[in-house]
């Protein structure tokens, strides 16, 4: 298996996601793969949504890529405004073609898939659009976890909590700075993996986060990019609360 790039919420940062991209082709990877959430809070949906089809071999359907596309049920205030607001930069494209060419690919977004001998999902194994996999769930929540790894055969792929890590079998949660870096895959162990976010990371490092997977491991890579002009593009933005830019800073 050759390696290839893992990617997920890009969240409409297409800055970062330009800046990971390009990360991506100079290590000579050419096989970039995303894990939903192309859209949603950040201020460049449509040329995030642009790179993706251009760029990923597939992606995923993210709980804010569903939102854009039906109704953002459960959003708290600012990202259901961020959805519609989304929603309606794709439709403010003048060229019929290129329109329909974007709904018709956030449309044939797919919840799960099998691929590589693992399982792909946005959110979990179990609800694979709106689950989320937090770290303290190995302590807090064993049962969840029993449920969840009951559904994989050896490995899964998932985002949606912007927090990169590996979850494994026992169950434990390692994050990449307890890793060194890189998860060496261990035969015999079940694991789901979490390459973080591109455009959102939420465990307080505002860089740009994603994973090569190789053949024996999983390499956890971060990519500094123009936060600040992010910032400035939400800001600029009435009906993007400023929260969404301000986060960023902070990795939160």
């Amino acid at each position: 298996m050759s390696s290839f790039a893992l990617v997920s919420d890009i969240h409409a940062n297409a800055d970062a996601f330009r800046v990971v991209l390009d990360d991506i082709r100079k290590r000579g990877i050419e096989d970039v793969y995303c894990l939903g959430d192309i859209v949603g809070y950040g201020p460049n949906p449509v040329e995030s949504l642009d790179m993706v089809i251009e760029h990923c071999k597939f992606a995923l359907m993210g709980n804010h890529d569903f939102a854009v596309l039906f109704e953002p049920t459960s959003f708290n205030a600012s990202a259901e405004q961020a959805a519609f607001w989304t929603r309606r930069q794709f439709e403010l494209e003048p060229d019929a073609q290129k329109r329909r060419k974007r709904w018709e690919y956030l449309g044939s977004l797919v919840i799960r898939k099998r691929h590589l001998d693992a399982l792909w999902v946005h959110a979990s194994p179990r609800r694979p659009i709106n689950e989320y996999i937090f770290p303290d769930d190995v302590v807090t929540a064993p049962t969840k976890m029993q449920q969840i790894f009951d559904r994989i055969d050896r490995r899964c792929f998932c985002g949606h909590t912007h927090v990169a890590g590996v979850f494994t079998d026992e169950p434990d949660f390692y994050p990449p700075e307890d890793l060194g870096g890189a998860y060496r895959f261990v035969d015999d162990e079940k694991f789901i993996l979490n390459p973080g976010s591109v455009g959102q990371p939420r465990d307080r490092d505002p860089r740009a986060s994603y994973c090569i997977v190789h053949d024996d491991r999983a390499e956890f890579v971060r990519v500094e990019y123009d936060v600040p002009k992010v910032v400035e593009k939400v800001t600029a933005i009435v009906e993007l609360s400023d929260f969404l830019g301000q986060r960023l800073l902070d990795g939160r």
